[in-house]
């Protein structure tokens, strides 16, 4: 649902925007904080950042973007948004695909002990 806001462990994110086959979301992470190393069954996602910059590991390769770069990430492609710096790193993430619950995280790694 549009406005939809939940807090993480890492930061949080909001939704912005959605319809058929598409979720809009602004995802803030915490300096020194990173999300789950995991993979959607369901949904591709593509990032932009807009504030800070991103340290990412996509395949298990560290990807940088700054702000104004965007990172795909194709469906089962294993990734995990990281932000090393000071600052809060914001960024704009388009989920594309068929089902884009928030049910559809395979968490193959996570730091706060979720599965």
């Amino acid at each position: 649902m549009i406005g939809e806001r939940e807090e993480r462990p890492w930061g949080t994110w909001t939704i912005l925007d959605e319809g058929d086959g598409f979720k809009v979301k602004r995802i803030e992470v915490k300096p020194h904080s990173r999300l789950s190393y995991q993979t959607h069954q369901h949904r591709a996602e593509v990032w932009t950042v807009v504030a800070g910059a991103a340290s990412s590991v996509i395949d298990g390769a560290t990807v940088i973007a700054r702000v104004g770069e965007t990172i795909s990430i194709a469906v089962e492609q294993p990734h995990r948004i990281v932000n090393e710096q000071d600052e809060t790193l914001i960024i704009i993430e388009v989920q594309l695909g068929d089902y884009l619950g928030e049910d559809d995280i395979a968490r193959l790694e996570d730091d706060f002990g979720r599965a």
